[in-house]
């Protein structure tokens, strides 16, 4: 193994790279797929030459996607103004706009320097951006002059969410605020159509102005569009591209109608404990379990045309069963595309179990009108599995199978049925005591890494445990050296003496994050740093700082949709493309692991990050991300990190919280998406979560990391820490993460260091079980190093 020559990553060059165009029309067509109609009383798509009011926060600052790790430093976003305007739009509303400007200019201003002052009294300048996330000011109230000459309104309402912190169910987040609801009504009142879109990474509760506001004919998920969106949103809007979008989560008439919508989080003042009591009836498994009216089911979206589904044939085997179906598209005038969807309806004896769970799909090319095609559509049966805690196993309990297909979760057909004459153990599993997740058998995986250790000292291994350290650099989403703006990477102290290189490492979901710009010194190579806060908000919080004798390197990365709305394409094939994306540019970058893609259950709608999770559903969210991981890690030469790893579905005190949960419920809920992703995918990285599970945070479970991610689901890659998981008093302990097979600790420091060498001394601590942590490293630098040469 030889060290890598590094370059400075990036380019000198400003002007727009045959890359970025590329890469731009790619995020454009994710973004097509991604948007969904929710609703449309014959008023879309608009003539083009219609006169529209455009209105909301959203108009002319389109958000792109969420903040924090999930954020891209790209080059340009196109709003949704904009898009309208390049596709020949008429806009009446200037004048509202330009006010709104002028609003948020200055909204933006006072949050930058509130974020910079509380900066300077906290160890980490990442803890006072995410304690103020930044929230849209309100516009001037919409007037008549603002709709004057214009035959429609377009009217867009947006939210920001991201890490650290969790929505509020209060006005002008989860719920409408007051001007939101007062222009609408306005709107609503003067008699003019209004098409409402929803530039939000989740849910906002919409049931009320719905019911009030006759005159809203349409609504627009958009969701948090990448920087695409404004031409795709223009494209939609007048017809140009039919929406094939389906949710990913369940739309709830009220929050209160949600799971645990009273003890989620903050909302019953208990950041320390989360009771998940609701065990496995999660989302659309809830609301048919509670006969639960929704406002937009699980699966649901609207098009311009219309489609018609036949069964063919349905085949069944020992292992899985494959449906035929066919696609027509039935309507006149548009083209489009639509999602085949198949659902199991479960027995009810036995176990208690959801009344329909989503077993397989498949989504059609762009059907011209009157065009057909047939789907292939193979349900694996420990799709239809449940697992009893009793017998410890994956379990097809007697009774009948129904088979549904449809367009959306509450718009089914029956299909078949598969009958089980009696209880069949289709997978037993390693026992697993729900009290303490860390305390069970130990494994031997690993021991064909060791070999890899054998020449060096184990003293002289231990700095491959945990990240680079460098003094005065940040412990949180920028801690990269050789890539200014990356979030990390692994040890430089064995590459001049062994050859052992440092991986470099850069957060995702949505593309990759990187400083937008930096400075490198000509004459000395020295490259101008900034904190944790200059490789967000495209740079806005710490910009670019002029440098004589200094030669200025550019990073533009690509601003994909958010993951919730790549999800929502339902298209394995788009994702794939998606991934090889962001390996082009990870190796344009000089970046090996891609910290993406985030792979959490969207369990309650309040959750901050949810926009960078795909679903309520595990298996929807595993086949995404094993797409997008085949891409990434198609040609070998980097890898992706699935996270969080596990439960992570809280942004408060999400270094704290302790998740009590049922055995059942974590693995058909909560780890089923990560074990089809490890099963399909073969991910080179796993990332453990912050928050600790019955009591055990999870980088310190040996259960969760060696037992069912290595032993059960046969992963071979690595397990790295959630950044600074071991830096509160009360976080995970450095070396059970070691311990547990958390092979690395990230970004590190030198407690860190300490902690597991004293432990290693102390006999704690094996001299085994850490030449098989730095093992795994090694191998994974060894395997990315032969297909780059390759």
């Amino acid at each position: 193994m030889k060290s890598r020559e590094w370059n400075y990553s990036g380019t000198i060059e400003k002007k727009i790279s045959i890359r970025e165009q590329v890469h731009h029309i790619l995020a454009r067509k994710v973004a097509e797929e991604a948007v969904v109609l929710l609703k449309n009383e014959a008023v879309l798509p608009l003539p083009v030459d219609m006169p529209v009011a455009l209105l909301g926060s959203g108009a002319q600052k389109t958000v792109k996607g969420g903040i924090g790790s999930g954020d891209v430093n790209n080059r340009r976003t196109i709003s949704v103004c904009q898009g309208m305007l390049d596709a020949g739009a008429v806009i009446t509303s200037k004048e509202w706009l330009c006010d709104y400007e002028k609003r948020y200019e200055q909204a933006r201003k006072a949050w930058k320097e509130l974020v910079l002052e509380e900066a300077k009294s906290v160890e980490n300048p990442f803890d006072a951006y995410a304690k103020n996330p930044f929230r849209f000011p309100e516009g001037r109230a919409v007037r008549e002059q603002d709709i004057e000459g214009a035959e429609v309104a377009v009217y867009v309402l947006s939210r920001i969410s991201g890490e650290g912190s969790d929505r509020r169910e209060e006005r002008g987040d989860y719920e409408l605020s007051f001007r939101e609801q007062e222009d609408l009504m306005f709107l609503n009142e003067k008699k003019i159509p209004v098409v409402l879109l929803l530039n939000t990474g989740g849910p906002v509760e919409l049931a009320d102005i719905l019911g009030r506001a006759e005159n809203i004919r349409a609504v627009l998920n958009i969701s948090q569009p990448g920087q695409a969106g404004g031409t795709v949103v223009a494209d939609i809007l007048f017809g140009r591209v039919t929406p094939s979008g389906k949710l990913t989560a369940t739309w709830a008439e009220h929050y209160g109608d949600y799971p645990a919508a009273d003890t989620y989080g903050y909302r019953n003042g208990d950041l320390e404990k989360e009771e998940y009591r609701e065990g496995i009836f999660v989302g659309y498994r809830h609301f048919d379990r509670e006969n639960l009216p929704v406002l937009f089911p699980f699966g649901y979206g609207l098009s311009y045309t219309s489609f018609r589904l036949s069964l063919l044939s349905m085949r069944e085997d020992d292992h899985s069963l494959e449906l035929a179906i066919l696609v027509k598209n039935t309507g006149q005038a548009y083209a489009g595309k639509e999602t085949v969807q198949v659902y199991a309806a479960l027995p009810q004896n036995g176990m208690e179990k959801e009344k329909k769970r989503l077993v397989g799909f498949a989504k059609t090319k762009c059907l011209q009108p009157q065009e057909e095609q047939q789907l292939q559509i193979k349900v694996e049966k420990k799709m239809l599995a449940s697992f009893s805690e009793e017998l410890g196993a994956w379990c097809l309990e007697a009774g009948a199978y129904g088979i549904l297909i449809g367009e959306d979760s509450q718009n089914l057909e029956q299909a078949g049925w598969i009958y089980v004459e009696k209880l069949k153990v289709l997978e037993q599993t390693c026992r697993i005591d729900q009290t303490h997740m860390g305390s069970c058998e130990m494994d031997t995986v690993g021991e064909q890494v060791i070999c890899l250790t054998e020449n060096l000292p184990v003293e002289k291994l231990i700095p491959l445990l945990y990240g680079h350290v460098e003094q005065n650099s940040s412990t949180l989403g920028a801690a990269g050296i050789r890539v200014p703006g990356s979030a990390g990477e692994t040890t430089h102290a064995l590459e001049q003496s062994c050859g052992i290189r440092p991986l470099i490492m850069a957060d995702g979901p949505a593309g990759i994050r990187l400083h937008q710009s930096y400075e490198v010194d000509t004459v000395s190579g020295r490259v101008y740093g900034k904190s944790v806060l200059g490789a967000l908000e495209n740079g806005y919080l710490e910009p670019l700082q002029k440098h004589e004798n200094a030669t200025t390197y550019y990073q533009y990365c690509t601003a994909f949709p958010v993951g919730t709305a790549m999800a929502q394409t339902w298209n394995p094939k788009l994702l794939q493309a998606f991934g090889r994306a962001v390996a082009q540019e990870m190796k344009e970058f000089q970046i090996d692991l891609w910290l993406a893609p985030g792979m959490n259950i969207q369990r309650n709608p309040l959750c901050g990050r949810n926009f960078e999770y795909y679903s309520e559903d595990p298996f929807l969210t595993g086949k995404m991300a094993a797409a997008v991981v085949r891409g990434v890690q198609e040609d070998g030469s980097c890898g992706a990190v699935i996270k969080h790893f596990a439960c992570n579905n809280q942004e408060d005190n999400r270094m704290g919280v302790d998740v009590h949960i049922s055995e059942r419920a974590l693995r058909e809920i909560y780890l089923r998406g990560f074990e089809i992703a490890v099963k399909e995918s073969a991910p080179l990285a796993i990332m453990t979560s912050y928050n600790q599970i019955n009591g055990i945070h999870a980088a310190n479970s040996r259960a969760l990391c060696n037992v069912i991610a290595r032993k059960e689901w046969g992963f071979g890659g690595v397990f790295m820490t959630d950044w600074s998981t071991t830096a509160p008093a009360d976080g995970s302990v450095p070396w059970k993460c070691i311990e547990a097979g958390n092979d690395l600790i990230m970004p590190g420091s030198a407690k860190d260091d300490e902690n597991i060498r004293k432990a290693y001394a102390d006999g704690m601590l094996s001299e085994r079980q850490i030449r098989v942590c730095a093992g795994r490293l090694i191998s994974l630098i060894d395997k990315l190093d032969k297909k780059t040469k390759n």
